[in-house]
């Protein structure tokens, strides 16, 4: 019995570790991720370096920072000057990701996808969260991708740490799960 609870702690300390080097490497990368290639992109929050050479390498047109404005802050006010220096169109919508979203909250923020200039990127802090539902809901009600698909935008493969009732973010999960219905998807 012994040796069952010591494998079971060393394995555990192990994926423990590997899911600290996964976090750690979003992180170095500012989270960003091609969701659909020169159409779609997601991330974090970025550096005024890092974010022009994303703009530049990815040929990006629009910036949504899901955030909202933030005058005065040294990472705003550096995307506001990175966005404007390379004629790329910034939007702010301020969403929290310990906050539900409810069906017109989606609804503004499908409509400020789709009609956003593309490609656009889409950020918030951490590039997990808010950025997660907001990935779910352009490739749903935008893309039209199947619900699947959509919902992996909200998965620990960007960083996003879901657990109900503990988890800061859950009502991220929670918002999804009440606007499938009305995404188009009946069965959830």
């Amino acid at each position: 019995m012994r040796k069952l609870v010591k494998r079971t702690l060393a394995l555990s300390g192990i994926l423990l570790a590997l899911l600290g080097v996964h976090l750690g490497a979003l992180h170095l990368r500012g989270n960003f991720h091609e969701i659909i290639p020169g159409e779609y992109y997601r991330s974090g929050q970025m550096d005024g370096a890092m974010l022009h050479d994303r703009i530049t390498d990815h040929g990006i047109r629009s910036v949504i920072n899901l955030r909202g404005s933030h005058p005065g802050t040294p990472w705003y006010d550096d995307e506001l000057a990175v966005t404007g220096d390379l004629g790329v169109r910034h939007y702010d919508m301020a969403l929290s990701a310990a906050d539900h979203i409810d069906r017109a909250e989606a609804a503004q923020l499908i409509a400020l996808l789709q009609s956003a200039p593309k490609p656009v990127l889409v950020h918030c802090q951490g590039g997990s969260d808010r950025t997660g539902l907001a990935s779910s809901l352009y490739l749903s009600a935008i893309a039209g991708r199947d619900e699947e698909e959509a919902e992996w935008q909200l998965s620990l493969l960007y960083g996003h740490i879901a657990l109900p009732y503990l988890s800061r973010a859950w009502p991220m999960n929670e918002s999804w799960e009440q606007l499938e219905g009305w995404l188009g998807y009946p069965e959830s």
